[in-house]
């Protein structure tokens, strides 16, 4: 449904809600160990979306990544956007370019509702929200092994 590189922008935006409330920045290494993520992907990612602001950085010493409550506020739907674009609300689950309600490809009409309840999800999701599942300790970003 997500790029890889969308998937790794969501743990790591998340990672970083739940971790900045707690240690104020929170630097890379930290990030991609605590998202499973390459680092140099992570640190690529992290870079375009603060110059999105969809994120505060600082550099130096004390420096990293974390938000302010405006970005909390942020809905999952604009971490996707600013990655993987429109294609979420518009692209055929199976690739097809012609793929349309008059020309429907063969899951068309089954993937709708669930493309349907993803967009809802994303759009109706904040990082603050998903922080806040974390901090219950019934959910978790990273395979516990």
């Amino acid at each position: 449904m997500f790029s890889k590189t969308c998937e790794y922008a969501l743990k790591a935006m998340i990672f970083v809600a739940q971790k900045s409330g707690e240690n104020g920045r929170v630097g890379i290494k930290e990030i991609a160990q605590g998202t499973d993520a390459p680092e140099h992907f992570i640190a690529k990612i992290m870079q375009e979306l603060s110059r999105k602001k969809l994120i505060q950085s600082m550099k130096g010493p004390n420096g990293g990544f974390y938000f302010s409550e405006r970005e909390l506020n942020a809905s999952i739907s604009d971490i996707v956007k600013a990655v993987d674009g429109e294609s979420i609300y518009t692209d055929c689950v199976l690739g097809l370019k012609a793929c349309s309600e008059k020309n429907p490809c063969p899951v068309h009409h089954e993937y709708k509702e669930i493309k349907r309840k993803l967009i809802h999800m994303i759009e109706h999701n904040t990082l603050g929200d998903f922080k806040v599942k974390l901090d219950s300790g019934e959910f978790f970003l990273k395979n516990q092994g």
